[in-house]
């Protein structure tokens, strides 16, 4: 069952040896539209941890030239929230773990300053000045001034089974894991970037959110999720329906895998399940990504014995974020991980019958959330 919502998942995870070497975040992104004009925005807010037991009294940066030089690794909670389009921007506040108050049992909270995530709460703000992205490099972020106050209505979940369960987890099997509990959820308040408000309306935010969190990130890294789905067979959205794709190369006790994707479409209730660890499906997955001058594009192709979906997915390079991650130990090997919130495409999907593939729609998507990035070489 794919739409299967645990919370247990979106526990923080940095204990024992990931308190040392470990990563663990809450993204969430979402659509708003400006309250003059009513065009739609696309956020992001996403609340990162990293190597709680390695903490001093300010928050350690593994880009600052004297912790590379000394070997220190990163220690903090980073506050990143952005937006896309053409004034894309990745903001990044960090604070010391002595200043950090977490529930890390579920259902979490995590809060600093102002700054708060939960399963149903979402606030806080980040003031940058150029100046100050000038003089901080070790920050790897933009200037900007953005302020969020929102509420969190996760409906449907992609809950990836075993490969995320709790003794997979103690025994820190994989180098990354993934939960998404909510794959379509319905985001409420307003922001405010650069002096302009926007409002975030439920049936209008197409939002998101699920969590990662391990020792190391993935490479190739893809990501792709919408609930923002028009049926060409009939015209109408589907009001009940989402689509979440990622992975890329995952390690299992660190050996990686081949390139491998877990998929699933929730479509007006019936579920379409691309997950490769769920052996008993024969899951095949090919994937492609593709850099034009001014476009990136997403090709998967995804199928088990049941079912198959082709997926091609948009999104203008002018409207993306190169987006910045520091690893556990410090290095920072995704340098071109292109990141978007406003990507469209197309996807087919199919029943099989008799073992051959038959339509049941071709599905336009728009405010598809997208990324792909490879380590440099």
């Amino acid at each position: 069952m794919i739409d299967h919502h645990d919370i247990t998942r979106d526990e923080f995870m940095l204990h024992g040896p990931l308190s040392h070497h470990g990563y663990d975040w809450w993204w969430h992104s979402f659509t708003a539209q400006d309250a003059e004009t009513g065009e739609d925005k696309p956020f992001f807010v996403e609340f990162f941890t990293c190597n709680p037991a390695l903490a001093e009294d300010v928050p350690v940066l593994g880009q600052l030239p004297a912790n590379q030089s000394s070997g220190k690794r990163p220690s903090y909670l980073m506050v990143k929230a952005g937006c896309w389009g053409d004034d894309h921007s990745q903001l990044h506040r960090f604070f010391a773990w002595k200043d950090v108050n977490i529930h890390g049992a579920a259902p979490y909270r995590i809060e600093a300053a102002d700054c708060l995530a939960s399963e149903d709460i979402l606030r806080g703000s980040i003031c940058i000045s150029p100046e100050e992205t000038a003089e901080h490099p070790e920050w790897m972020c933009d200037a900007g001034n953005l302020s969020w106050d929102l509420t969190v209505d996760k409906q449907i979940a992609f809950n990836v089974g075993y490969g995320a369960s709790r003794p997979l987890r103690d025994a820190e099997a994989f180098a990354m894991y993934w939960h998404a509990e909510g794959m379509k959820t319905l985001y409420s308040g307003t922001v405010l970037w650069n002096g302009k408000k926007y409002n975030v309306v439920p049936e209008k935010s197409f939002g998101y959110a699920d969590k990662n969190w391990g020792r190391d990130f993935t490479s190739p890294w893809v990501w792709l999720a919408s609930s923002c789905l028009r049926s060409k067979k009939t015209g109408k959205m589907l009001e009940n329906s989402v689509f979440d794709i990622g992975g890329g190369r995952p390690k299992i006790y660190f050996v990686p895998l081949d390139r491998r994707l877990l998929g699933a479409f929730c479509y007006e209730g019936k579920e379409y399940d691309f997950n490769f660890s769920h052996l008993w499906l024969n899951v095949k997955t090919k994937f492609s990504f593709e850099e034009r001058e001014e476009e990136v594009i997403w090709h998967v192709c995804q199928e088990n014995l049941h079912a198959l979906m082709k997926t091609e997915i948009h999104c203008l390079k002018k409207d993306m974020l190169l987006v910045n991650y520091e690893a556990p130990d410090g290095s920072k090997k995704h340098n071109r991980l292109w990141n978007g919130g406003n990507g469209w495409g197309t996807v087919l999907l199919y029943d099989k019958e008799n073992g051959q593939p038959v339509l049941i729609d071709e599905i336009e998507a728009t405010h598809v959330g997208c990324e792909y990035g490879e380590y440099d070489q």
